[in-house]
Order: structure tokens, then sequence, then C-alpha cells
């Protein structure tokens, strides 16, 4: 497959370079950046990604890229088609991820800037937590057409709630097929409808009290991590689901997966960035899939809808 095009990952923590890596080893891209403030910090993991390369067998160069706080070094990510924005700070253990509102989200505006000076045609992805309020903030400060600003958080949902499914029923995680919708947080709404495992539907396997035990880990998926670490969050599940994200773009693939986009009359739902079903391509989000949900599920989506809607409204302002 030829390489073309240019992608950057802003943030060198765990997340943001394991992303780099992973984007780096499809070997689809000619140029993998990594930015990040902590001096010398991404350009010695992206010297370390690109010794790996006789290894792994790709050509993706990586360029790693301080940046300062007023915007220097950010001219590294220029001509970039896809930026993913990992900066701000993780969870710690008893943390919620709406605890790191204020501070991230003069990370993610700062950033967003940035991205916009030098990079005014890419798609962003979004990882800052809280999700769906720091996708909405790089939407209002960025300008972009809604279809190219989208959060990373279904995908990752949803992969949790297939590997649970899997390790309660001990099946490979190829048989299962979940999804979640709704936010990144107290308000997501795992889909037990849309659960098959071998093609059969999961209530036929398993009890409503054991779909809702699996359902609430869903939920507190990524607190469990935490509070195991102690002093980090989850990144091998996110930055997965955020590079898959960057390489549906990069290849105008189609492919349908559960992100935060904008939606606007799906559902009986408008003007809110939520956690639905989409179609990615080389322009970011093509539309939004609706699919048949039970009357509880809709219930949810569009009690999620009016809980983000609230909290994207205060975070403009931040």
């Amino acid at each position: 497959m030829a390489r073309s095009g240019k992608v950057t990952v802003v943030g060198a923590g765990f997340y943001g370079s394991t992303t780099a890596q992973r984007l780096a080893e499809y070997d689809i891209f000619d140029e993998v950046v990594l930015t990040d403030i902590v001096e010398g910090k991404p350009e010695g993991l992206a010297l370390d990604i690109s010794q790996s390369r006789p290894i792994e067998g790709f050509e993706t160069k990586v360029t790693g890229q301080t940046t300062g706080p007023n915007g220097e070094g950010y001219e590294a990510i220029a001509g970039s088609g896809i930026v993913v924005i990992t900066a701000g700070l993780p969870r710690k253990p008893g943390m919620s991820r709406m605890d790191l509102i204020g501070v991230n989200a003069k990370i993610v505006r700062s950033v967003t800037e940035q991205v916009v000076k030098h990079a005014p045609d890419a798609v962003l992805i979004v990882v800052s937590n809280p999700l769906d309020e720091m996708t909405a903030l790089a939407a209002k400060v960025s300008q972009f057409p809604n279809n190219r600003v989208i959060g990373q958080a279904g995908m990752l949902d949803t992969a949790r709630f297939s590997y649970f499914v899997a390790e309660r029923l001990g099946v490979g995680v190829g048989a299962v097929t979940t999804l979640t919708l709704g936010s990144h947080g107290d308000t997501m709404v795992p889909v037990p409808s849309a659960c098959r495992v071998d093609g059969k539907p999961l209530a036929d396997l398993l009890s409503a009290e054991e779909i809702d035990g699996l359902v609430e880990r869903v939920r507190n998926g990524g607190a469990e991590i935490v509070g195991l670490l102690k002093t980090g969050s989850a990144y091998y599940a996110p930055s997965a689901a955020a590079a898959r994200m960057a390489r549906a773009v990069a290849l105008d693939t189609g492919e349908i997966r559960p992100v935060c986009t904008w939606v606007d009359g799906q559902y009986g739902i408008s003007g809110v960035y939520l956690g639905v079903e989409a179609e990615i391509g080389g322009s970011g989000i093509r539309r939004v899939v609706e699919r048949d949900l039970t009357g509880t599920e809709l219930d949810g989506l569009r009690a999620a809808a009016e809980a983000v809607r609230a909290k994207q409204s205060d975070v403009a302002s931040l």
C-alpha cells in the first residue's frame, strides 16, 4: 500500500505515544508527527519508535517536536490531514472525567488554536477528557465544519463491552458484537439489543441481571483501570481506537463506528455532540447512522444528550 499524507498526535504521554506508534506501524502515512510541551520528550520517543522500523518493517517517518506556550514548534504539524488531540491531564484514583474539565479545557483550546493556524484543513480527533465536552469545545474554537471534528469514545466503550461479554461467556472476542452510545461518562448508553454472540442475542445467553452487571462495568471501565494503575489511566485500548479512527479517515474507508459527533435531528436529538454510530471517510464524518433502539435505550440516549448539552454549553466559555 502506498504511503501518503501527514498525521499529528498532540501529547506524548502514554496515550499519545502509543497512538503515534500504532499509526506509524500501519505504514500508510508519509509522516507521523508527535508533539509535547515537555522538552525533548517527543523527540526522544520519535527516535525510539523510528529505531523499531527495521524490526517491524515500516517506512513511515516519525518526527518529534517540543512545543512552547506561545505556539513555538507547531510549524512541524503544517499540512497534517489528521490531528489527534490527546493533550491534557489524565485521571487519578477517585477523580471523575468531569474533574478534569477546567484545566483540560484551557489545554484543548490552546492546541486547537494552533491546529487552525498550521493545519486548517485537518480532521480533528479529540480524545482529551471529559471527552464530549472537549470535542464540542474543539469544534467551537476551530470553527471547522462539524464533520471534521470527532471525539473518540464509543469505539473504546464498545470494545470494553465486547471484552467483558467474551470474558463472561468464555468465547473469543471475534464472536461478540456489542455497541455503546451516549456520553463517555455517567450517561453512557450500552445497547444490549444490538449485542450478539455467534449471531445469538445476548439476552438468550445471559439473564437481565447479568447483562446489567456487565453494562455497569462498562460505564466504570476507565475508573476500574485508573484504580488499579493508581498513577495513570488507560492507554492501550484507547490508543487502538483513536488510531483506527485516523486510519479510517486516511484511507476513506466508509466504515461505521460509534464515535462522538454532531447530531442534528437523528433519534429526535438536535444540536449536540454525542456518541452515535457514524460513517467515517476522508472528510471525517460522512453521515450519522441510526438504528432501531428499544424504548429504554432511546430514552437513555436522549437523556444523555440533554446531560452533555448542558455541560458543553458551560465549557464553551472556559
